[in-house]
Formats: structure tokens, C-alpha cells, sequence
């Protein structure tokens, strides 16, 4: 019998857990979760706070408890892994409620850590992160207790933005920084255009190139010089992932703590693996490593670890796509492909089309912008982005599919729509970026 040792509890983890105990009856399976909850719902965060997604039960999935009485699986939560030795195959788990340590063997060991927030370091009681549910939690609870009304949301991800969205949805007055004018990376800058007028549409003020120098109970100060009072802040400054203690074993980092792993999700040690945000792997379409941390590419590995652990090797991951969207109130915006600063790899062309998303005869067309880009020599598809107010997500899962196919911008005429006034064109966006390359 297989003993596998599961560190992290969350998508990755509880997602791998289960796929494994679906294959496998057998095995004894254990999960290591530092924190207070297991298996919630990431993406749901920003929606909790604004009171969109407003049943706490639909944010948890599980706990400990009902995962075990499902899948006889153990899940211990406040247990955090702070040492692997693989050479005795063993991991040193910290009760963090009672400060003891001990060590658990294992068989197989898989790494679902995820990532922490980065933090701007200022001793605050105003000022939060998020990135879990007890996060979230205390910042519901703090504006509910304290009838906070001015908030300040920093960096312009799409976590940030997201979050800025709901605050300002539940009523709070929002402002918005970010330390330089390049926001919301995924997307290119010159179409991010839309979330400037969205803010600017309904009086959110934001400033770019501005950071805080300074935190004084609710006084902000910015280097600006800017001297502001706040209610909450919210720090949206990306994340690191949480591999330091992987440090203590053989398993290999990246320079910037990713841990790089296979085609099977192995690392450098054949009997660990690993998932999620904490990892690097490559691209499907393109020869360039990519690192991904979103939802789809952990329920992908999960799947794959499980199928290899029940013996069938033929199954293997073929690479992200990097598949991204985020909604700023009215606007979707969306990509697929490498990243725009990774596109100076590749001797590449760019086509692009400015349209209603269906046929402008049809009540309630609204413009659609959607570019693509391609390899000049092999025609194959690279990048593809698009912003508007419907249709996005279509039109990118169309590329995605078609970068998976490696096929060319040429081959997008092809694309047979399925047509009807109050959803498309004849002759789609789609097929227009192909005729327009041609």
C-alpha cells in the first residue's frame, strides 16, 4: 500500500487528493494545510467581499471532517510542512496551534503549497492582504465592524482589480495606486484603455506611478507627497511562492523559488511531485518554459498525478496556454498565449479587428476588440487578446483551442461559426483576423 503525503489543501492539493482516491481505494492518503481551511473556493474572494457570493458555504467546499466521511482521506489543517528530507523520505510538520513538530514518512510525497502574498511591510491595523478565506474573512468583518467607508487598494493586478470592483459594488470609496503606469500585465497596455474610462466613469480616483511612503494609524502618506486618510487598505502586490521550505531537500528551485517539473509533474526527485502556483513547466504551443498560476493548471496536474500514481503513464501534461480573464464591471478583458513581454522571442506579426461582438442591425452591439498575434516564418499562432463588453470569453477559448492545434492564423478563416444575429457575424472576428493576415 502507497502512503502519499499531500502538502496543501486547497485546489491543487484537495483536487489532487480526491482524483487519486477515485483511481485508488487503497492508499493512505494524508494532507498537511497550514492554515485554518481546506478546499475554498480562490476565485470567489473578491465576490465574498462585495457580497456577491454572500453564503460562506458556497466559498468552502469542504472541511476536514466531510472530506474524510467522503473520500477517507485526512486532511489536518493549522499543520504546516517546514522540512523534507527525501533521502529518509520523510517530512517535519509543525502543529502551529500547539507549537510541536514531528515527522511523517511518506511514500510519495506532492507539493501543492501554492503562493503567498506579498506584503508591503507597514505594522498596520488597517491595512490586509488577501489570499485565503481567513483573509477574506477579516476583511468582511472589519468593514462590517468598523462601517469603514474610504478604502485604498494597491497594485493593479487582476486580483486588485477585482477586489476594487467589489469594494466599490458594497459602497465604499475607493481609490486606486499602483507603482508605475503598466497595469494589469497580462493584458497589452495599449488595451487596457477600458479600465482607466471604467474608473473614471463612475469617479473612482487612482494614481499611477505612486506608492506609500508611509502609514500613521489611517494617515497615508505617498511619495507623491500626497497625505491621505484611509479606513482600509488593501495590498494587491503580487506573490512569491511558498517554497523555502522546500530549500532543506534535493528537490530543484527555480532562481525565483519555482519548482520546475515534467511533462508528469515530477520534480527532479522521481517520487515527488508538484502543482499549482509554486511551480514552472512550458508552454504548449511554443518552445519557452511558463509559469502559470491559475486554477485550470492545478485541476490539470491533479488529474495527471493521480493518473500516473494508478500506473497509467501514457497520460501527460502537453503545456499551459495561459488562458486568463478578468470583468472590471462592464468590460471583460482576456488573453491566451505567451505573455506580452515574452513575445520578443519570436519574429511575430499582429493582426488585429475592431467590431460590434454580432451583428450591428441587432439591438444592444457593443465594440469588441480582438489581436492576434503570429510567428512571421511558420504563420503560427502566439498571443491572442481581446476586450470588451460581451463576447471575450468566446472568441479567446476559440484561440485557445486553436493554438492547441498548432494551428496557423491562415487556418482561422476556416472557423465555421455558429451564426445568429444576436451572437455573432457571417464571417466572425475570428475569420476576419484570418482574411485580414492573408
Amino acid at each position: 500500500m502507497n502512503k502519499i503525503v499531500i502538502v496543501g489543501a486547497v485546489a491543487g492539493g484537495a483536487t489532487c487528493a480526491s482524483q487519486i482516491r477515485r483511481l485508488d481505494k487503497e492508499s493512505e492518503i494524508i494532507i498537511f494545510e497550514k492554515d485554518r481551511d481546506m478546499s475554498f473556493a480562490n476565485c470567489a474572494l473578491p465576490y465574498y467581499i462585495g457580497e456577491i457570493v454572500n453564503e460562506r458555504d458556497n466559498v468552502l467546499a469542504y472541511t476536514p471532517e466531510t472530506f474524510y466521511q467522503k473520500k477517507q482521506i485526512k486532511v489536518k489543517t493549522y499543520h504546516e510542512v517546514i522540512e523534507i528530507n527525501d533521502d529518509k523520505q520523510t517530512v517535519t510538520v509543525c502543529n502551529r496551534q500547539s507549537g510541536e513538530t514531528f515527522e511523517e514518512s511518506y511514500d510519495t510525497l506532492i507539493l501543492s503549497p501554492g503562493a503567498d502574498a506579498n506584503s508591503l511591510g507597514f505594522e498596520s491595523d488597517i491595512a490586509f492582504t488577501l489570499r485565503n478565506f481567513e483573509d477574506t474573512e477579516a476583511i468582511d468583518q472589519f468593514i462590517s465592524e468598523t462601517d469603514a467607508k474610504h478604502a485604498l487598494v494597491v497594485g493593479a493586478g487582476y486580483i486588485s482589480l477585482e477586489v476594487l470592483e467589489n469594494l466599490h459594488e458594497r459602497g465604499l470609496n475607493v481609490t486606486l495606486i499602483h507603482r508605475s503606469n503598466h497595469i494589469n500585465k497580462l493584458m497589452d497596455q495599449d488595451m487596457n484603455q477600458p479600465i482607466i474610462d471604467e474608473l473614471e466613469k463612475r469617479n473612482i480616483s487612482y494614481r499611477f506611478n505612486e506608492e506609500i511612503s508611509k502609514i500613521d494609524q489611517h494617515q497615508v502618506t505617498f511619495t507623491s507627497g500626497k497625505v491621505e486618510n484611509y479606513d482600509l487598505i488593501i495590498e494587491g502586490v503580487g506573490t512569491h511562492p511558498n517554497s523555502k521550505f522546500i530549500q532543506s531537500s534535493n528537490v530543484q528551485l527555480d532562481e525565483h523559488g519555482f519548482v520546475p517539473v515534467n511533462d508528469k509533474f515530477q520534480t527532479n526527485i522521481p517520487n515527488i511531485y508538484a502543482l499549482g502556483d509554486v511551480i514552472t513547466s512550458f508552454y504548449r504551443h511554443v518552445d519557452l518554459q511558463a509559469q502559470v498560476p491559475l486554477a485550470w493548471g492545478a485541476h490539470r496536474g491533479a488529474s495527471i498525478i493521480a493518473e500516473q500514481l494508478a500506473g497509467d503513464a501514457s497520460i501527460s501534461f502537453k503545456g499551459y496556454l495561459g488562458s486568463n480573464i478578468v470583468k472590471f464591471f462592464d468590460y471583460t478583458l482576456a488573453s491566451v498565449g505567451v505573455k506580452p513581454i515574452e513575445l520578443d522571442y519570436f519574429n511575430y506579426e499582429m493582426v488585429e479587428v475592431k467590431q460590434g461582438a454580432h451583428a450591428g442591425y441587432y439591438p444592444g452591439n457593443t465594440p469588441l476588440h480582438l489581436r492576434v498575434y503570429f510567428e512571421k516564418d511558420s504563420r503560427k499562432l502566439l498571443r491572442a487578446a481581446a476586450v470588451g463588453q460581451e463576447g471575450v470569453d468566446k472568441r479567446i477559448d476559440i484561440m485557445s483551442m486553436a493554438m492547441m492545434n498548432q494551428m496557423t492564423v491562415d487556418e482561422l478563416t476556416e472557423f465555421e461559426v455558429a451564426y445568429a444575429p444576436p451572437y455573432s457575424h457571417p464571417k466572425d472576428l475570428i475569420n476576419m483576423i484570418g482574411y485580414k493576415a492573408r
